[in-house]
């Protein structure tokens, strides 16, 4: 007998339907997978009979044909096991046929007939619901992550046999359910706060530019100044994300299986941190079979490169095109897949190799043949996407010993996300944008013309410190930032002023 079961794959972001066709025949005893299956599915027809076995089910004793359409694509994974397995019980006469077209499903299988959890759930629910499937069957600790897809109903599997029985009638399941806005209303403050940062003051200001624009931001201090402090605590003055943010981070994160079981969604902004031993293919992504990088798993929040002349000159020159365009194709032989990667960048360096070149306190001890290899490790065009540039100093015994607190998070945080409001609204039909750091040549000249006077400001500017025509994009961009957070319409000489500030740093270092 022929049985046809619904599953999916995920192709980038994206997911496709995967028809999965059993056909129970006659001749020698055999299980036969077509449909450019990999090896882990290849594998799953030894999975799939002993999990039959130890469930109580019988096996087909001819020769079982098992079909992934469409079959010019390439299957991976053990996320096929329990489709196989209902599609082969199905095509046993053991199960109804009927309900089969109304869902999809997906889990791998455990030898005792156990349904384990899988990556990339939360596409493929969402392509089911496209599809117009009435439900959906994911292993039990996926089911959160599928139940946020409005609907579609979900159904937690924890057994290949109560999987069998739901699907013949059996035994009765209730839905999975989500409460989104609970999720987000139960949202606790970030135990690391702005208030712990003694000092500092204008990179606290800088870091608040930052994030109310979306700009990437570049931090400059001697070891001990206090960068990594900073910039751990940037998620604790993140806008909160929109239901449409958190569903394609958790997207992202639900394709690399970086998901805890049971979680629904990424609720806050990601912050990712890697080391700077990373190679390139873990910071874009790739693979044989590509899966996201550092980039895309930042999408939507914050990527911190703590001592950023370590990381490879490769590996921070392959930053410049998803830092400029948004998104990473990664082209392979079979098939090019595109991940999206809208963070904002968060660096930290050194000025010298020593660390100490400029301090007031400290001598340092490089040459400048060092110092001169040490900053040219970062390019030019690389440092001309980067917004702001800040020092941070160091601090002298009557601040570190001061015993009033910094401002708090709460308050940077309202700050921010009422200019991040404000660009909303600005950019609300636009669809791409969504913050200043995002506008293209033509929302710069529109929403970017400073006052006369802040005009020439910037011109002197431009011609004194020999900006390129990037980093003028940048100085405007920055301005109307600095003039949301005042609520102003237009740009005035000191929101230019202190932009330029923020541009003219790399200059005195790197001449």
């Amino acid at each position: 007998m022929l049985s046809t079961v619904y599953s999916g794959a995920v192709q980038g972001v994206e997911a496709y339907t995967v028809e999965i066709e059993v056909n129970a025949g006659h001749g020698d005893p055999q299980v036969v997978t077509v449909g450019l299956p990999d090896a882990a599915v290849k594998e799953s027809k030894d999975r799939v009979h002993t999990a039959m076995i130890n469930s109580g089910f019988k096996t087909h004793v001819g020769r079982t044909t098992i079909n992934l359409a469409p079959a010019d694509i390439k299957k991976e994974g053990p996320i096929y096991d329990l489709p196989i397995a209902i599609g082969m019980l199905a095509a046993q006469e053991e199960i109804e046929t009927s309900p089969l077209p109304e869902f999809a499903m997906i889990g791998e299988l455990a030898l005792s007939g156990e349904v384990r959890r899988v990556k990339g759930v939360l596409p493929i629910a969402l392509n089911a619901k496209a599809s117009g499937k009435r439900g959906i069957l994911v292993p039990s600790d996926n089911a959160e992550e599928a139940a946020v897809v409005k609907g579609l109903e979900v159904y937690a599997i924890r057994t290949l046999r109560q999987a069998a029985d739901f699907i013949d009638g059996k035994l009765p399941l209730s839905p999975c359910h989500v409460d989104v806005s609970q999720i987000f209303s139960e949202l606790k403050e970030h135990e690391d706060d702005y208030a712990d940062v003694k000092g500092q003051e204008q990179a606290k200001r800088a870091i608040e530019i930052a994030v109310a624009g979306g700009h990437n931001i570049l931090m400059i201090g001697a070891p001990g100044t206090g960068k990594s402090m900073i910039a751990k605590r940037i998620p604790s003055i993140l806008p909160e994300m929109s239901l449409e943010e958190a569903l394609q981070a958790t997207k992202i994160h639900s394709i690399a299986g970086t998901l805890t079981p049971h979680a629904a969604l990424i609720e806050r902004r990601p912050f990712r941190s890697p080391h700077h031993t990373i190679s390139d293919a873990g910071l874009l992504g790739g693979g044989a079979h590509p899966i996201p990088g550092e980039v895309s798993l930042a999408h939507r929040g914050v990527l911190f490169l703590d001592e950023l002349p370590e990381f490879h000159r490769n590996v921070l020159e392959v930053l410049r095109q998803p830092l400029e365009d948004g998104h990473v194709t990664i082209s392979r032989a079979a098939a090019s897949v595109t991940f999206p990667c809208e963070f904002m960048l968060v660096a930290a360096m050194n000025p010298c190799p020593c660390g100490y070149f400029g301090d007031a306190q400290r001598e340092c001890r490089c040459s400048q043949r060092q110092i001169l290899k040490y900053r040219n490790k970062i390019s030019g065009p690389l440092l001309d996407r980067i917004d702001i540039h800040i020092e941070v100093p160091s601090m002298a015994y009557e601040e570190l010993s001061a015993l009033e607190m910094g401002e708090p998070s709460v308050a940077i945080r309202g700050r921010a996300t009422e200019a991040r409001q404000r660009q909303r609204v600005r950019f609300e039909a636009s669809g791409r944008i969504h913050c200043n750091a995002d506008m293209g040549a033509k929302q710069v000249q529109k929403h970017c013309q400073p006052v006369s006077e802040a005009q020439e400001m910037l011109k002197m500017a431009i011609s004194e410190l020999h900006f390129s025509a990037r980093a003028y994009d940048r100085i405007l961009k920055v301005s109307r930032t600095i003039a949301d957070l005042e609520d102003s319409e237009t740009i005035e000489v000191h929101h230019i002023t202190e932009a330029i500030q923020y541009r003219s740093l790399d200059r005195q270092l790197w001449a």
